[in-house]
């Protein structure tokens, strides 16, 4: 089955930085475009970040441009979304995901989230 992992959250302080990683297991990753949201309290989700099959056309939300970097790596079934300059408006849970195809045909996956807290 689809299983997206997150992992690389924690607490750092407003203009710090953070990595975060995503492996994905149960479908074929270098076919996909790749995805990270977040969400804060009481707020929607929103997305972050996106990033096609191959790297080249990553896209950005205008909040966030200029100081996060998402990447990937097809070898190793992983995503990445780098968190620079970070404020206390970027405290959320961030998720990965991905729109499918398998077996039981295409729907949203999500991984289970890691937590970013930006504070001093």
């Amino acid at each position: 089955q689809v299983q997206l992992v997150e992992s690389g959250g924690g607490l750092v302080q407003p203009g710090g930085s953070l990595r975060l990683s995503c492996v994905a297991s149960g479908f074929s990753f270098s076919s996909y475009a790749m995805y990270w949201y977040r969400q804060a309290p009481g707020k929607a989700r929103e997305m972050v970040a996106s990033i096609s099959t191959d790297g080249g056309r990553p896209d950005y939300a205008a909040s966030v441009q200029g100081r996060f970097l998402i990447s990937r790596d097809n070898t190793r079934n992983t995503v990445f979304l780098e968190l620079n300059n970070l404020n206390e408006d970027d405290t959320a849970r961030y998720f990965c995901n991905v729109f499918a195809f398998t077996s039981s045909g295409g729907q949203d996956y999500w991984g289970q989230g890691t937590q970013v807290t930006v504070s001093s």
